[in-house]
């Protein structure tokens, strides 16, 4: 579809969250099949910069339905890279067979043993899917879209985003490297940790670096929980999504406030660039938070087909529904009010 004469474009944030992502996988297949919009500039961090990615190369060697067959296949890859025996979780989120046990141990030595003492050959089923999957090298050159991959300095804690000339395997990696989990990735002699800790995910460079003034979030932890949790597992597992939110809240509560102050004219007179790119940006949103919350903090490391379709079907109704209320406003108005989402 054409706006005005040129294409209908939008950015996309892709929040991270495990195995959650394949809710946004959903929530792209829909985009996808709808076929009225093209992406400018994608952002995401873990999941979300494994999603960002494979849509990239989709999008580079087959279109839309490349990008919607790169999609599946990354995640039944991911699915089939883990044994029948070790799966953790069922399609409807339980716990099954001798994985609770499983589940709890490798809980426990993570607070006992470093990533190197569990786990010594620096194993990581992903780095094989990526590379089976992603031809980099062509990526770096003919990207059809921006890429912005959120990763965590893990000296100084700072953000460092990687772009399409820098993208490869090992920046996808580190962009979802938990540190209790794997190694830190080194990259150029620094170490990195999942980009979560910094931006999950970084929403400035679309708003800087873009040319579409649509921004559509896709969040897959909640913004805010009915519910607060009395046992130790759960309060662990609340601080842990605490830290992995606390960065976007605050880059969107910033833009909440810009948007707040700016003026539409100062004096009489038209206002400058900064101020109008604030107020003509329009922010949307599609949030799974508060339905992938029902199963359980655990299920985000799951690796099991079933899950991931039963996640992939729910994000392909949030995005239809999405799409239904507020195509129509794409280009002329936000769909989410900022003050009263972040404020």
């Amino acid at each position: 579809m054409r706006l005005f004469g040129r294409p209908l474009t939008i950015n996309l944030a892709l929040q991270g969250g495990g195995a959650h992502g394949a809710f946004t996988w959903g929530v792209l297949d829909a985009l996808l099949e709808d076929g009225r919009m093209d992406f400018d500039g994608v952002s995401g961090a873990s999941a979300g910069a494994m999603n960002a990615a494979v849509l990239a190369q989709g999008l580079m060697s087959g279109g839309r339905d490349g990008a919607r067959e790169a999609l599946r296949q990354f995640w039944n890859a991911v699915a089939a890279a883990v044994p029948d025996s070790l799966t953790l979780i069922s399609e409807d989120g339980r716990s099954v067979g001798p994985a609770p046990m499983l589940r709890l141990l490798m809980e426990w030595s993570s607070h006992l043993l470093s990533p190197s003492q569990m786990n010594p050959f620096d194993l990581n089923p992903l780095r094989d899917i990526l590379n089976r999957q992603i031809d980099f090298a062509r990526l770096r050159q003919h990207s059809p879209v921006q890429l912005f991959i959120s990763t965590t300095a893990a000296s100084s804690g700072r953000l460092r985003l990687f772009r399409n000339a820098e993208i490869s395997s090992e920046v996808l990696l580190a962009s979802a490297c938990l540190p209790t989990v794997f190694r830190p990735i080194v990259i150029d002699g620094q170490a990195y940790w999942d980009g979560g800790y910094a931006a999950n995910p970084a929403v400035f460079p679309l708003f800087f670096e873009c040319r579409s003034r649509d921004i559509l979030l896709v969040l897959l932890n909640p913004l805010n929980h009915a519910v607060m949790p009395s046992t130790a597992a759960g309060i662990h597992a609340r601080v842990t999504e605490i830290g992995f939110t606390t960065a976007f809240l605050r880059e969107m509560r910033m833009f909440a406030q810009l948007r707040r102050h700016v003026p539409r004219r100062f004096l009489g007179l038209q206002i400058g660039g900064l101020e109008r790119r604030v107020r003509h940006t329009h922010f949307h949103m599609i949030e799974g938070g508060e339905m992938l919350a029902g199963f359980g903090a655990q299920t985000k490391m799951a690796a099991n087909m079933k899950f991931f379709e039963r996640l992939q079907a729910a994000g392909r109704e949030h995005g239809q529904a999405w799409l239904e209320r507020h195509f129509a406003d794409l280009g002329r108005r936000s769909t989410v009010d900022l003050e009263a989402t972040f404020l």
